[in-house]
């Protein structure tokens, strides 16, 4: 049996901790004097640990033939790495906590993915139904904490966070393992997969479209602060864009019998080159905004559905885990990394519009990619 609610409610508190500390601890960051580029630094740990500790601890899952002590392991070590953020406010004490909360955190949800799909056994559709809950997560902790932090001092948020942190420890202690994954009648050495050329365009595009997300997500939060509108109404677009994105995850099953995974992340880097222009440059209409906001569900929705769908397709059982470690190396690790410290270092030099128009650059980028190295004909059923 599908260990839905195990896996759901890891999905929504591991998202809900997202919801609580992508949007509100860069205000929480400015409210105890960090610079734009601190900030930026300090929230950029996060893709930087991305980028490394999820290949890591794939590595060791795929060897060992185990992922569920690896994922409680890093939900007891990211409590800890956070708690630091309670005992000191200078920068080099942050930097630290930051890096030992990022390192452990990042590990485990590459993994869980690949437990899903190991639970879900061919019934791959039905991931949209369990991922769904961790933007439900999201958006009831975004929402809440908007209204929260317009009464109370903005340092509440690091003790709501750490209790969500303490949420996904409790749901990692009852996720049962899944079975080792049968070895293929023909096994595949992973580099051969890695040579196909859709895989690589995939993982090109892929580091695009985090970069792209670069500003928003380091950003976005006091990017609409600064243009007056209240927490509370920064808590309601970050909501709307997971509405959206909680939209097509409910629709993916009728989406991809309808669209190809290629069609599917074509349209989506398209709908981010818009998305970040309106961002940048539509900042003072808040009708552009919920526009732009309501992209959220083909830039982050439909785009990380079809990736991890191809991904979980080509990598098969044999080297499922390094595949999704290594797509979330690539994308939110590296790509996370460049949009956000490029965007930490343009914030005050360039300004705000210059700053999302690089992200519709770097999501043309990776549309030219997709465009590019992987054509219609190349994989059949696929396309």
């Amino acid at each position: 049996m599908i260990p839905y609610w195990p896996l759901s409610g890891y999905y929504f508190f591991y998202f809900a901790f997202v919801g609580a500390f992508s949007p509100y601890f860069g205000l929480y960051l400015q409210s105890i004097g960090s610079s734009a580029t601190q900030i930026a630094v300090l929230m950029s740990l996060m893709s930087v640990m991305r980028m490394l500790a999820p290949t890591l601890w794939g590595w060791l899952a795929d060897r060992l033939g185990v992922r569920i002590p690896i994922v409680r392991l890093s939900a007891v070590l990211s409590m800890a790495g956070f708690a630091g953020f309670l005992v000191s406010d200078a920068y080099s004490m942050l930097f630290v906590s930051m890096a030992f909360l990022a390192f452990f955190w990042s590990a485990a949800l590459p993994l869980v993915e690949t437990l899903t799909f190991a639970h879900l056994d061919g019934q791959a559709s039905r991931y949209g139904n369990i991922r769904v809950w961790g933007s439900v997560g999201f958006i009831l902790a975004v929402l809440i904490l908007g209204y929260v932090l317009d009464g109370l001092p903005i340092r509440a948020l690091l003790w709501i966070t750490l209790a969500l942190l303490a949420g996904i420890l409790g749901c990692a202690m009852v996720i049962p393992e899944a079975g080792k994954p049968r070895a293929p009648a023909v096994p595949v050495a992973l580099g051969e997969i890695l040579r196909r050329p859709e895989v690589r365009a995939l993982m090109v595009a892929c580091f695009f479209m985090s970069a792209a997300h670069g500003a928003l997500y380091v950003f976005y939060s006091l990017h609409l602060v600064a243009h007056g509108y209240s927490k509370s109404l920064v808590g309601w677009m970050w909501t709307l864009g997971v509405v959206a994105e909680i939209a097509v995850f409910m629709g993916m099953p009728q989406l991809l019998r309808a669209f190809s995974l290629r069609g599917l992340l074509l349209f989506s880097f398209a709908a981010a080159v818009i998305r970040f222009v309106l961002i940048g440059w539509g900042a003072d209409s808040l009708a552009i905004l919920i526009l732009a906001q309501v992209l959220h569900g083909a830039t982050f929705g439909s785009y990380h559905a079809a990736a991890v769908a191809a991904v979980n397709r080509w990598f098969g059982a044999q080297h499922q885990a390094r595949g999704q470690a290594l797509y979330g190396s690539i994308s939110f690790g590296a790509g996370g990394m460049i949009g956000g410290l490029l965007s930490g270092y343009t914030w005050d030099l360039i300004g705000p519009a210059w700053t999302y128009s690089f992200g519709s650059v770097f999501a043309f980028c990776g549309l030219v990619a997709l465009l590019r190295g992987w054509p219609d004909r190349s994989t059949g059923q696929m396309v």
